[in-house]
């Protein structure tokens, strides 16, 4: 008998032995794709390896120093610079200008501001400064004005008024003010040598001292030098002064401090001594007096056209007849300076003498000054005038050649010769002062006795 197959069972072994291959197969493909992903995985894990190493470094340099703060922020210095660029933008700013005005004759603020292009609403609120007086509305030819503006506005305006004050106006909320300000000036000594070689001027600017200078050192020594007649060729002198100086610019000369001047075998010493009430005067190294109650000419570096002289020759008359003083020819115009206090007792023609002025100087001293071109319209007769004022300019009226100065001194009524008379002497130092006059003085001659030797050991190592 056939049995039949069954096939339920032969289809289930069937099924049964592909399983276990499947199984095979999906057990290596899994074994295979770990291996993949380890590999793949391995440089990662490397790296945070690396990482932590690196956080446990700076853990423990923290730890060591705590002060060392742990960056933040990795960006560089070139990559910040740039990130500021494009956030923000950086707008230049617009400087100032500045002008400096000089005044010339008959200037005035409207007509300079005009020139400038300077906003003339500007100077309307500036003149209408409560606190503003002369101090800017009356200009003096020579001055300075300062002024910075921003596109024709002006913002500040400065005038000097003086080597230590100047006055300074600020625009603030649209508005101005003034005030005092103290200038930067710095002074300092220098020394001065001169030899005459033919003036005492043109010796001095040779040697580099200024005009300024020069005029002073002359009016110190006016009492004992006369200074057309009495100069010598190699005659020389020495000179301590001050300089004023301000932000390292040179600006003027300021007083002399002290001189020597070695005139014909004659030797002269000045030093100057300020007092505790800010007076100042120059005074011989012992303390006596260099002002003398007149001086010796009445003119400026001038020159003598014709001395004192009983038996003169008149150029005009052309007879015998005394000359009772000295003449001092010069310009038309030079200023004629009183030789001493004095009141004027007349001032008119007289005669011969031309335009005429004469002083009376205490009770027995009279000085007559002739053939002036005009006076000083300021004085009368009957005024008082005091030492080196102006009162009249040399001309040449009445019986003259040429512009020059007649001048007379005489004792109670007596004609003396103006050049060698002797002077009336004035105070010497008072006691109070002396004894720090002295110590000042000793000082100060010893500065000029080592520049003298310094410069004497100079000239003979060049030589």
């Amino acid at each position: 008998m056939t049995r039949k197959a069954n096939s339920l069972p032969h289809d289930y072994k069937l099924i049964i032995k592909k399983s276990k291959q499947n199984r095979k197969v999906k057990f290596l493909g899994a074994v295979i794709v770990c291996l993949l992903l380890i590999i793949i995985s391995f440089p990662r894990l490397w790296q945070l390896e690396e990482i932590e190493d690196t956080k446990h470094n700076i853990q423990s340099n923290e730890t060591k120093n705590e002060k060392i703060p742990t960056p933040i922020n990795k960006t560089n210095k070139a990559e910040e610079e740039t990130i500021l660029e494009k956030d923000f933008t950086v707008f230049p700013v617009r400087e100032l200008q500045k002008i400096e005005i000089t005044i010339q004759q008959g200037d005035t603020l409207e007509e300079l501001f005009k020139q400038n292009d300077l906003s003339l609403g500007d100077l309307i609120k500036i003149t209408n400064i409560d606190t503003l007086t002369q101090d800017l509305k009356y200009l003096r030819p020579g001055d300075t004005l300062t002024v910075t503006h921003d596109n024709n506005q002006v913002t500040s305006l400065t005038r000097n008024l003086s080597l230590q004050k100047a006055l300074l106006i600020e625009k603030e909320n649209n508005q101005f003010k003034s005030s005092l300000i103290d200038r930067n000036t710095k002074i300092r000594k220098r020394f001065g040598y001169g030899k005459i070689k033919t003036s005492l001027f043109d010796s001095a600017i040779e040697s580099g001292l200024t005009e300024k200078l020069i005029m002073k050192l002359a009016d110190i020594l006016a009492w004992d030098i006369d200074f057309v007649y009495d100069i010598r060729v190699d005659d020389d002198f020495y000179v301590l002064f001050e300089e004023i100086w301000q932000d390292n610019k040179y600006i003027t000369d300021g007083e002399i401090i002290a001189l020597e001047f070695n005139n014909n075998r004659r030797t002269f010493q000045a030093i100057r001594y300020i007092d505790k009430n800010g007076l100042s005067n120059y005074f011989t190294p012992g303390g006596d007096n260099m002002s003398k109650a007149f001086l010796r000419a009445p003119l400026d570096f001038t020159r003598v056209s014709s001395n004192f002289s009983p038996n003169r020759k008149h150029p005009i008359l052309n007879t015998i007849r005394a000359h009772r003083g000295v003449d001092y020819a010069a310009p038309k115009g030079t200023k004629i300076r009183a030789s001493g206090n004095g009141k004027i007792t007349f001032r008119g023609v007289k005669s011969g003498y031309g335009n005429v002025i004469i002083l009376q100087h205490g009770d027995n001293i009279t000085t007559l000054y002739a053939h002036m071109s005009s006076f000083n319209s300021a004085l009368k007769a009957g005024q008082r005038v005091k030492q080196n004022q102006v009162i009249g300019y040399v001309g040449s009226s009445g019986l003259a050649t040429a512009p020059h100065l007649h001048y007379e001194y005489r004792i109670d009524d007596t004609h003396k010769n103006p050049r060698t008379v002797e002077l009336p002497q004035a105070k010497p130092i008072q006691d109070e002062y002396k004894e720090d006059f002295l110590v000042q003085s000793k000082s100060i001659i010893n500065q000029l006795i080592h520049y003298k030797e310094s410069r004497l050991l100079t000239v003979s190592s060049n030589n």
